[in-house]
């Protein structure tokens, strides 16, 4: 099932969608792309129990949903160009959730809850920023990825959770902001303190003040774990996860995906209605100063280190080694959500070479 070739946001769409367009290169990469799906994510249990190395920390904790195979759209101008798959369907957003999970923290933000650069436990009274290494993490360091808190959440330590080449002096203790390490029981300690912030569940505050405003279908979803819950004034309110590693996380259609990806590009604005402050589109595309292609949890390509054969003003959320991705290339007016597809850099690489920059791109 595919979705009809129409702008997402009615009546937005600026200019031609199609000018400056190879269409049959892009259609190729459509196609090409729904005919590379990640093997074995049918059986969602066992593909998962193979991406954590500690088998002592595999057991899932979190609902898990079988993926059915690639889909995606390329958006353009605010238009759908290509769809591949059925790019309506859900599926499990891995890590592409910490991005989303950065849009919620900007809610924060936008409402003067959030300074980036406060202390967190300024704001919260949790055990976790409770010593002096607490004290001294921020909410910049919790969402760069560089807080370096050491611990254990919902019965996961941080210790099995370092997944990729940690930059910067990561290390056991180090001090915030000085090294990087991604590292999903962080995050998921993020999640944590935006809703004890919040004062509310996550999604709930994602689908009021976000998806209800750009048009998101009702199919989303967000989980957390079986005990991933906080008191708040009485109340257990869940905690999701910034992750899939032990299950939960977005469950979210490439459609929807694409829906945040051009409010992104807008600058925040959905019509004539501004959901999110252009500042804190800016914020999260500012690059870390010990991990400068990653900003507050968002993928950066400037210096081409993430996806080298793509055009290095693209800004991406990615999960799952890129079989989930959402990238958003200003430069292009261009949005590309792709789920369960393998090769997203070729994907990518094609599309950009199908599409000719703007001579004014919209973020001017």
């Amino acid at each position: 099932m595919g979705v009809d070739l129409e702008a997402l946001e009615k009546g937005a769409v600026l200019g031609d969608p199609w000018e400056g367009v190879d269409a049959a290169g892009v259609a190729r990469a459509a196609r090409e792309q729904s005919e590379r799906p990640v093997p074995g994510v049918e059986d969602m249990a066992s593909y998962l129990a193979a991406q954590v190395s500690d088998a002592s920390h595999r057991e899932v904790v979190g609902p898990l949903l079988n993926g059915q195979g690639a889909s995606g759209v390329v958006v353009r101008r605010g238009a759908v160009i290509a769809a591949w798959g059925d790019p309506t369907r859900e599926e499990m957003a891995y890590s592409a959730t910490k991005s989303v999970l950065s849009l919620v923290a900007g809610i924060a933000y936008d409402d003067g809850l959030l300074r980036l650069d406060e202390p967190v436990s300024a704001s919260l009274d949790l055990p976790q920023f409770a010593d002096a290494h607490g004290r001294a993490i921020t909410w910049r360091h919790l969402l760069e990825q560089t807080s370096q808190w050491e611990g254990e959440l919902w019965g996961k330590p941080t210790s099995v959770d370092a997944q990729s080449t940690r930059e910067g002096t990561e290390s056991a203790g180090g001090p915030p902001g000085e090294g990087w390490a991604y590292n999903d029981v962080r995050v998921n300690l993020t999640a944590l303190a935006l809703t004890v912030l919040l004062r509310r569940s996550l999604p709930e505050a994602l689908g009021e003040r976000v998806m209800t405003a750009i048009g998101a279908s009702p199919s989303w979803s967000w989980h957390g774990y079986t005990d991933s819950v906080v008191d708040l004034g009485g109340t257990r309110v869940p905690v999701v996860s910034g992750g899939a590693h032990w299950g939960g996380g977005l469950w979210i259609s490439a459609l929807d995906l694409a829906r945040i990806g051009h409010l992104c590009l807008r600058g925040g604005m959905w019509g004539d209605r501004q959901v999110v402050s252009r500042r804190w589109i800016g914020e999260m595309w500012t690059p870390c100063r010990v991990k400068p292609n990653y900003g507050l949890s968002w993928w950066l390509n400037d210096d081409r280190t993430v996806w080298p054969a793509a055009p290095p003003t693209g800004r991406c959320a990615r999960g799952n080694g890129g079989g989930h991705l959402l990238w958003v290339d200003p430069d292009r007016d261009l949005v590309v959500s792709s789920r369960w597809g393998a090769e997203a850099e070729t994907l990518l690489a094609a599309v950009s070479q199908a599409v000719t920059p703007d001579a004014r791109p919209f973020t001017e």
